[in-house]
């Protein structure tokens, strides 16, 4: 029987539980007590969850649904789920489907085993993880149903957040309250909200899943711990944009069929720079549930790799000295009425009222740049910033040529007035005309403004974006504040003039933020000397970055705007630091294993070829080939010698404290453990092809 195809369109938002399903399966009166609450910001009444919880059992079990799950985001970064029956039995032991609005609302998933950071004792194992209404439910279906996931926060017993969405919703709390009131000063009477818009690019590599079982690097660890690079890795770049492969194009497919069906658009996939890399980017969203998607479109890409016999990469830098993966996040601000309020536009006030709120941005940005620098602090993202795309450690802010000079110009006098230029009026007679994407991209500054949105490039490809996204909102937000107490302060002694008291806090932004903006080549040998003169953060180490999590400035900013108190932000700072010293364990444990186990052996093998091929050979030749086995011995000898040293490092730091321990790592078993991979990679280019033990860089990003 010849099976229909459906179209992308037919099966979009199959598996949502969006206002189209609720609609359906809820009481009218129920469905726009909902709508309402969610439409204005309000608490939704808990008299109601009874008829939700039965609408989304119904919906479900109609999907093919038999269980739930409370679907929420730890501090590890990856989903957690506790799949729950629909399915009990009544007195009579009879079986019936049932959920309860109690059950809707509140889990109470055992929280001993996820990290806290020590805000509680690992015998306190009672957690909670409570519905989130603002992100629709969906089903993840499987061979024989499916399980709907309620995307939740997790809290501890006190209260304190133990997850990644919490902080974020805070986050966006705390902005739409002072975005509005910055709005109301431009006489915006019909804006009801503001709300965080997001769309995160994906970038990621898929290699074949029998090749990736051979590397025990791979299979640990994400990434390669040894490796020569070949001679085709990089030295063109004729995979970007190029025509997708049939094996990857399936793939790629099959993901967005998934995605579709949750309600999430992928607007584009292509090839990505370096050979087997790709990416994935979605349609933009709200900010709340663009992490939700994100975290889904991971979960479906790994999903989908295994049905195809592919091994998904997510590590920042799997290959050294290629190109590694990102996760560039565009946000920007959207009010009620539809408005992106980063878009230039024709009219006076707005044009103004778009400076005031990019300049927002980059005077929260100059004044707590040290949290955007944590925030994109992870194992795998140290490896990545700084080469081949990505974006270096130092923070800075790119807008093109023609808004610094306006914002220098302001700055300067913010009622100065300046030659008209042939660009999209603005709508000022101060200050040149703005015209869209008026320059070229700066792809080495790690934020830059891509003419009605920003893009945070630093972002690593399998971090949870809901972290970074919180920082970027709660800096932001701390200018809006600065700026619109600046704005009270000048219309008081103007009269209520708004255009000319936002023109003096654009010119205070502007003056502020002239450290953090930087217009020049971020890779070059001069930049990292001139960052140092402005004072902008240098921590070009995973623990360096961790470490200013702790500044008090940090700390204050983030209990001000009620994103992370005092407790919560150290506690995460410990879980992050653990992950920090826990990926880097599994990794010299892997190291070595390789080593010893491959490497090693190898390396005698073709020393034992090399010697037994010397003795047929004349006098005239040996003196060469005595030279070569000696080098090759020598390295052998040094793998010796840097295990040892490696040993010795482990004895010491085992006894340590957590931030200790994490020093002594950065500062003594990084380097150890790359001289150790400069050795092995020196061997791999003289040992014969079947002595090899592992799959080369050669045969590992091919994909057949």
């Amino acid at each position: 029987m010849k099976i229909k195809y459906q179209s992308s369109k037919e099966i979009f938002g199959k598996y949502l539980f969006d206002r189209k399903a609720m609609r359906r399966f809820l009481p009218h009166e129920i469905y726009k007590k909902y709508i309402n609450a969610m439409e204005n910001g309000s608490k939704l009444d808990e008299s109601i969850a009874d008829f939700m919880a039965n609408a989304m059992k119904e919906w479900a079990i109609s999907k093919g649904a038999t269980h739930y799950t409370h679907w929420f985001m730890p501090r590890t970064e990856n989903i957690a789920e506790k799949h729950m029956a629909f399915l009990s039995t009544d007195k009579d032991g009879s079986s019936i489907e049932s959920f309860k609005g109690s059950e809707l609302i509140k889990g109470e998933p055992d929280a001993s085993s996820f990290p806290s950071g020590g805000i509680r004792s690992t015998f306190e194992a009672r957690g909670y993880s409570a519905w989130d209404p603002t992100s629709p439910a969906f089903i993840i279906k499987s061979k024989k149903g499916g399980t709907l996931c309620i995307p939740s926060v997790f809290i501890s017993l006190n209260g304190a957040s133990l997850d990644m969405k919490t902080p974020l919703i805070k986050s966006i709390n705390s902005m739409q309250t002072c975005a509005m009131k910055l709005l109301k000063k431009f006489g915006n009477r019909t804006v009801k909200s503001v709300d965080v818009t997001i769309g995160a690019e994906q970038e990621y590599f898929l290699i074949d899943e029998e090749k990736a079982k051979k590397r025990p690097d791979i299979t640990l660890c994400g990434r390669t711990l040894i490796g020569e690079a070949s001679p085709r890795e990089q030295t063109v770049e004729a995979h970007y944009f190029g025509s997708i492969a049939p094996r990857s194009l399936s793939f790629m497919e099959d993901v967005e069929r998934d995605m579709y069906k949750i309600g999430q658009v992928l607007l584009t996939r292509h090839n990505e720079v370096a050979p087997c890399q790709f990416e994935f980017a979605p349609d933009v969203s709200e900010a709340n549930l663009g992490c939700d998607m994100n975290h889904a479109l991971m979960e479906a890409m790994r999903k989908v790799s295994i049905k195809h016999k592919m091994k998904l990469l997510l590590h920042e830098k799997p290959f050294a000295g290629i190109n590694g993966s990102g996760k560039h996040l565009n946000f920007s601000l959207k009010d009620s009425d539809g408005k992106n309020l980063l878009t230039p536009s024709s009219h006076r006030t707005r044009n103004i009222q778009f400076l005031t709120f990019l300049s927002a941005f980059l005077l929260g940005a100059a004044k707590h740049d040290t949290l955007l620098r944590a925030c994109i602090a992870s194992p795998g993202n140290m490896h990545r910033l700084g080469g081949f795309e990505a974006p270096p450690a130092i923070m800075s802010i790119y807008l093109g040529d023609l808004l610094t000079n306006i914002l220098d110009t302001i700055g300067k006098n913010p009622v100065t007035k300046i030659n008209k230029r042939s660009f999209i009026d603005l709508g000022l007679h101060q200050i040149p005309d703005v015209k869209r994407e008026d320059s070229d991209r700066n792809r080495t500054s790690p934020i830059a403004f891509t003419g009605n949105k920003f893009e945070f490039r630093a972002v690593g490809s399998s971090q949870a974006i809901a972290g970074p996204l919180s920082n970027i909102i709660a800096v932001w937000t701390a200018g809006i504040d600065e700026i619109t107490e600046i704005i009270e302060t000048k219309m008081d002694a103007t009269g209520g003039d708004i255009e000319r008291s936002a023109l003096e806090a654009i010119s205070h932004a502007a003056k502020v933020s002239e450290k953090i903006r930087f217009e020049g080549n971020s890779y070059s040998d001069e930049w990292p000397k001139e960052a140092k003169k402005r004072g902008l953060p240098i921590a070009t180490t995973t623990f360096d970055a961790l470490q200013l999590l702790l500044k008090p400035e940090n700390k204050k900013l983030l209990a001000r705007l009620n994103i992370m108190n005092e407790n919560e932000l150290e506690a995460f700072h410990e879980i992050r630091m653990e992950q920090y010293t826990s990926s880097i364990d599994v990794e010299l444990a892997t190291l070595k294993r390789m080593i010893w186990e491959g490497v090693m052996p190898a390396i005698s093998k073709q020393l034992i070829l090399e010697t037994d091929s010397i003795k047929g050979v004349g006098e005239s030749f040996s003196n060469h080939w005595k030279t070569h086995i000696t080098n090759l011995a020598g390295i052998k000898d040094g793998l010796f010698k840097e295990l040892e040293n490696l040993e010795e490092v482990k004895a010491r730091y085992r006894a340590l404290g957590l931030v200790k321990k994490a020093e002594v790592i950065t500062k003594e078993v990084l380097p150890l453990m790359d001289r150790i991979r400069t050795l092995a990679d020196s061997s791999e280019r003289v040992i014969a092809e079947e002595i090899w033990p592992y799959p080369k860089y050669k045969d590992l990003l091919v994909l057949d």
